[in-house]
């Protein structure tokens, strides 16, 4: 289980810088550690990029082995459109 709070709190720390980057987060958007917390639930991992973007927040995660380009509804934290990252 402390792995899992290390690997949370580092995925926090760079959704937070990253969020610092990019459009404002809306005030009723779930906190990115949140989302990220949601999503390793899912099973993904190695979260980089989490930025807010046109309303929604953008990221890229892997799952089994695939690295993903990930949009995320904000306020509920279900991924809205998955594509595997080809750069």
């Amino acid at each position: 289980m402390r792995i899992r709070y290390i690997a949370l709190a580092m995925a926090a720390t760079v959704a937070v810088a990253g969020l610092a980057k990019a459009d404002q987060p809306g005030t009723d958007w779930m906190p990115a550690d949140q989302v990220i917390e949601k999503l390793t639930a899912q099973g993904y991992t190695n979260f980089s990029k989490v930025e807010a973007d046109d309303g929604h927040l953008e990221l890229e995660a892997d799952l089994k082995g695939v690295r993903y380009d990930l949009q995320v509804d904000p306020k509920s934290g279900e991924v809205t459109k998955s594509k595997p990252d080809n750069d």
